[in-house]
């Protein structure tokens, strides 16, 4: 569930003739790794934290999504919007107090951009998300105005179903739901360019890969989201969709456990409780940036990286989020990097 599609995501799906999400689904790897053109909407998200030689910590996102408009599929132009793609990069940086963040946006074709059936091999242009066609690791390379991210990604475990096998339902009617799996627990090596200036980094990421036609509901306002790598080798994913009046209108969650064993949570088993909040002096939204999360009997104390993580990625999407790095405090101690998504604060996203 990303911020970015959550426009698209209001329309009736099966009218358009998108192909619903259905329960009992499989999931077949390598193949859903790759793209799947008959949804609506869906989307590659990598977030994770980097550390340099000299010690500093940096947060970085890339996401690359797809969309299939409503078009006419019998057009036999080349010039036939039939996929959107587009796709958002940022680094955090606290020595710099606030994300660089760069955006890209193409109709697929024509060489520039496109996005692989057979596994994930996403770009545009000179942005790009490769993966071994075996469905191992990953590349990311992206050439951006003044940043640059050239990265590998090894994946060291394999992939995490969220909800039932895959299927993850976002509301109390099932057919508000996604395909989605995740890649948590990366490996990553490589360098960060901020400026002219080029840094050799290590650390560890989180992939999120996901489909759908229809997931928000039209009483819901936004969610709230969160991936952490813990530091035992496990994983945690838990969201929350709120409704418009701030509460939880439904929400679940998945923790891999270091002896590779998967809990899944329900909706009574995950909240999210503010404890701090910043105001964007650009947007005016006001983010709780610092929560506590309670998944079963765990609880999570998510600091951020730094406050000022918001992207205005109106340029692409029409949207306005938070997406930050943090720290997952349990007991008093840090156990787990990751990162936290905020969505629908500085107003209900519209299309």
């Amino acid at each position: 569930m990303r911020a970015v599609l959550l426009a698209l995501l209001l329309l009736p799906a099966l009218a358009a003739g998108f192909a619903p999400v259905e329960q009992g689904a499989r999931l077949d790897f390598p193949r859903d790794h790759g793209a799947h053109p008959d949804h609506r909407t869906e989307w590659w998200y990598v977030t994770g934290w980097l550390d340099t030689a000299e010690g500093r910590s940096l947060g970085f996102q890339i996401t690359f999504f797809r969309v299939r408009p409503r078009a006419d599929d019998a057009n036999p132009s080349r010039f036939a919007p039939g996929q959107i793609l587009f796709a958002h990069a940022a680094v955090a940086d606290p020595g710099r107090g606030r994300l660089l963040h760069d955006e890209r946006i193409a109709r697929a074709g024509f060489g520039l951009a496109e996005a692989a059936l057979t596994h994930t091999d996403v770009r545009i242009d000179r942005w790009s998300l490769r993966q071994d066609p075996a469905g191992g690791a990953y590349a990311a390379r992206i050439e951006a105005e003044r940043f640059a991210l050239d990265l590998d990604l090894r994946t060291t475990q394999p992939p995490l179903l969220h909800g039932r096998a895959g299927f993850s339902q976002k509301a109390p009617d099932p057919r508000h739901a996604s395909h989605y799996y995740s890649q948590p627990q990366l490996a990553v090596a490589g360098a960060v360019t901020i400026e002219g200036r080029t840094t050799r980094v290590q650390g560890k990421a989180w992939l999120d890969h996901e489909w759908s036609s229809e997931i928000m509901p039209a009483e819901a306002a936004g969610w709230d989201w969160a991936g952490i790598n813990l530091e035992d080798g496990s994983a945690l994913m838990a969201f929350r969709m709120r409704d418009r009046k701030g509460g939880a209108l439904w929400a679940g969650g998945t923790l891999r456990e270091p002896g590779g064993g998967v809990r899944t949570f329900g909706p009574g088993e995950v909240s999210f409780e503010p404890l701090r909040r910043w105001r964007s002096a650009r947007t005016g939204a006001e983010y709780p940036v610092q929560m506590r999360l309670r998944v079963g009997d765990r609880t999570f104390e998510l600091k951020p990286l730094l406050d000022d993580q918001e992207l205005d990625s109106r340029r692409t999407s029409g949207t306005t989020y938070w997406e930050g790095a943090v720290r997952a405090i349990e007991a008093g101690r840090q156990a787990g990097r990751g990162y936290l998504e905020l969505t629908g604060y500085r107003e209900r996203l519209r299309f």
